[in-house]
């Protein structure tokens, strides 16, 4: 039973730690000389991006569609009503989870443009 529980919690350590440089965090790459306000100036985007929302009612919306996605395309394939719980449970976790994703990488761009905003040359 240990094996088990570990065997669930290692994948969400490890997309916890894969996220390090993703979304509010994001330290973008900079081309030419960085100024002496630099950090103040990735701080402040930091923060602006942070402000965003990561859950909001898109995010269920989102997980409402998948939700009813699986749940039809396997009542569909299995022509069974077996596993429509599990299908849909799933199927609500990729919907939020793409949508929570989706609002990651749009807080990789307020810094990224934030930082051009500053006068920062962005590359990546």
């Amino acid at each position: 039973m240990p094996f088990r529980k570990f065997s669930l919690i290692l994948p969400a350590i490890l997309v916890a730690g894969a996220c390090t440089n993703t979304g509010a965090n994001y330290q973008p790459i900079v081309d030419g000389p960085i100024g002496p306000n630099y950090n103040v100036d990735l701080q402040q985007c930091q923060q602006l991006a942070a402000s965003q929302a990561s859950v909001d009612g898109t995010t269920a919306g989102n997980a409402a569609i998948g939700a009813a996605g699986a749940a039809a395309t396997t009542a569909i394939i299995q022509d069974s009503s077996d596993n429509l719980g599990r299908a849909a449970a799933a199927g609500a976790l990729i919907g939020a989870g793409a949508d929570v994703y989706s609002k990651n990488q749009n807080k990789e761009v307020i810094v990224r443009n934030c930082m051009r905003g500053r006068g920062y040359n962005v590359v990546g």
